[in-house]
């Protein structure tokens, strides 16, 4: 199975930044459900691959980590479009950093 991601590894890692930098928790808890899913699938891949594995039971497993994987980028394309982050940086908007802040 190939895998395709929309969202590089080092841009994930940025939204989970930005979330923790600004005190903001939902759009990194999507990037975080996305590295999970990456690491599940990728878990799954390398037990494939073991001699005296079923391999139909980790390529079960792996086929649901990449089709969940495929719903939560869809859900960050969701968020990033919705609250308008830069799509180019994926950094926070303005407006959002500034909400964050005057809460602290």
């Amino acid at each position: 199975m190939t895998t395709t991601y929309r969202f590089t590894d080092e841009q994930i890692e940025h939204v989970i930044e930005q979330g923790l930098f600004y005190m903001c928790a939902c759009p990194a808890q999507v990037a975080e459900s996305i590295r999970h899913l990456r690491g599940l699938y990728a878990y799954q891949q390398s037990c494939v691959d073991t001699e005296g594995n079923d391999s139909r039971v980790h390529q079960a497993i792996a086929e649901t980590a990449m089709a969940a994987h495929a719903l939560m980028e869809d859900c960050m394309e969701r968020v990033i479009t919705l609250e308008q982050w830069d799509r180019t940086t994926l950094d926070m908007p303005p407006h959002l950093r500034q909400r964050q802040m005057q809460e602290i």
